[in-house]
C-alpha cells in the first residue's frame, strides 16, 4: 500500500468571490482532478483535468472567460510542469485555442521546447486539434467596455494607476491554478490565465514563465500562484517556495512566509494568492486578499474543504 495520499489543491483567482458560482465552479474543478487520482491518475492528469474544467467556465479569467487586452483581442497563458522529471511546457499570447492548459501539455509532451507563443502557439493547437476560434462571453465583454468607456472619460479606474504606480492594476487581475500529488508521491503544478484587462497586446505575464507562477519538484513539492505577475516575475516566487520546501519547510510555512514577505516588500498592494503541497503531502494556502475561491480534497475526503486560506495583512 502506498504511503501517498492522493489529493489536490486548486485556485480560481485572487479577487473572486469565494462563494456562490465562483466556489460552485471551484467544487466542480476539484471534483474532476479528484476523480482521476481517486481510480489511480496520476498527479499530471488531475491537474490538467481540474484547469480545464476551470478554462471552460467562462466566469474564471482563463481559457472561455478571459479578459480582452487594449484591441479587445483574448492573449492566454498557460504553464503546467511535472515534478517527477522536471519537465514543463507553456504557451503565451496564444489567441484561438480550446484549451491553453491542454496545449501546454502537449508542447512539454511531444516538442523539444517548454514556451512557445503567438502565432506558433496557434499553429500546433491546430496541429493538436486544440483551435478553437474564440469568442468573448457577453458579459465578459460588457464588462470590458464598460472599463474602456470609464478609461475614455477620464474617470478613476483602478488600471489607469499602473502606468505610474505598478501596484493598483492588480486589483482587477485574475488567473486559474491547481496543484496535486497522486499515489506514487509524483508532484505536478498548473497554472492558466488571460492576464489583466485592457493590457498592451503582447504582454506576457508571470503565468508561462517557469519558476515564477508554477513549480514542480517531487523532491520538494508544487507551487501555483495568482496575483500581480509583475511582482511574482520579479522575484520568481514559485521557484522561491519550492525552495523553501527543498529546505524542510512545511507548505504552509512556505506560502505563508512568502506572502508576508511580498507584503513587506511592497507594503500590501501587490495583490497574492499561493497554493502548494509539499513532498511529505501536506498542503498550504496564504493570500493577503479576503476573497480567492480554493479548495482541498484528498482521497479520504468526502467533500472538499473550502475557506482554509490563511489571510496575511499588513503590520
Amino acid at each position: 500500500m502506498s504511503k501517498y495520499v492522493p489529493k489536490i489543491i486548486i485556485h480560481g483567482g485572487a479577487i473572486n468571490p469565494d462563494s456562490g458560482e465562483f466556489l460552485e465552479g471551484i467544487q466542480k474543478a476539484i471534483l474532476e482532478g479528484m476523480k482521476i487520482l481517486k481510480s489511480g491518475g496520476n498527479a499530471l492528469d488531475a491537474v490538467t483535468e481540474a484547469i480545464y474544467t476551470l478554462e471552460q467556465n467562462p466566469i474564471f479569467n482563463a481559457g472561455k472567460g478571459a479578459w480582452p487586452n487594449l484591441k479587445g483581442e483574448v492573449e492566454l497563458d498557460a504553464i503546467i510542469m511535472d515534478g517527477k522529471n522536471l519537465k514543463a511546457g507553456a504557451v503565451a499570447a496564444v489567441k484561438n485555442v480550446k484549451s491553453p492548459i491542454k496545449l501546454a501539455r502537449k508542447i512539454m509532451e511531444e516538442t523539444d521546447h517548454i514556451l512557445i507563443v503567438g502565432s506558433g502557439a496557434e499553429e500546433l493547437a491546430r496541429a493538436f486539434g486544440l483551435f478553437e476560434q474564440h469568442k468573448v462571453p457577453e458579459e465578459r465583454l460588457k464588462q470590458w467596455q464598460d472599463i474602456k468607456q470609464n478609461l475614455m472619460l477620464g474617470k478613476d479606474v483602478p488600471l489607469m494607476s499602473y502606468w505610474k504606480k505598478i501596484s493598483k492594476w492588480a486589483k482587477i487581475g485574475d488567473t486559474v491554478g491547481a496543484v496535486a500529488m497522486d499515489k506514487e508521491g509524483s508532484v505536478a503544478a498548473g497554472t492558466s490565465s488571460g492576464g489583466f484587462p485592457m493590457k498592451l497586446p503582447g504582454r506576457v505575464g508571470d503565468v508561462p514563465l517557469i519558476g515564477c507562477s508554477t513549480y514542480a519538484d517531487n523532491e520538494a513539492g508544487g507551487v501555483s500562484i495568482t496575483g500581480h505577475g509583475e511582482v511574482v516575475m520579479t522575484y520568481t516566487l514559485a521557484k522561491r517556495i519550492v525552495d523553501l520546501m527543498r529546505e524542510g519547510y512545511s507548505a504552509k510555512f512556505a506560502t505563508e512566509w512568502m506572502v508576508n514577505y511580498i507584503n513587506e516588500l511592497t507594503a500590501g498592494k501587490a495583490l497574492l494568492a499561493v497554493i502548494a503541497i509539499d513532498k511529505n503531502g501536506n498542503f498550504g494556502s496564504a493570500r493577503n486578499t479576503d476573497k480567492t475561491p480554493h479548495a482541498f480534497m484528498d482521497e479520504t475526503m468526502n467533500k472538499p474543504m473550502f475557506h482554509f486560506s490563511k489571510i496575511i495583512t499588513t503590520q
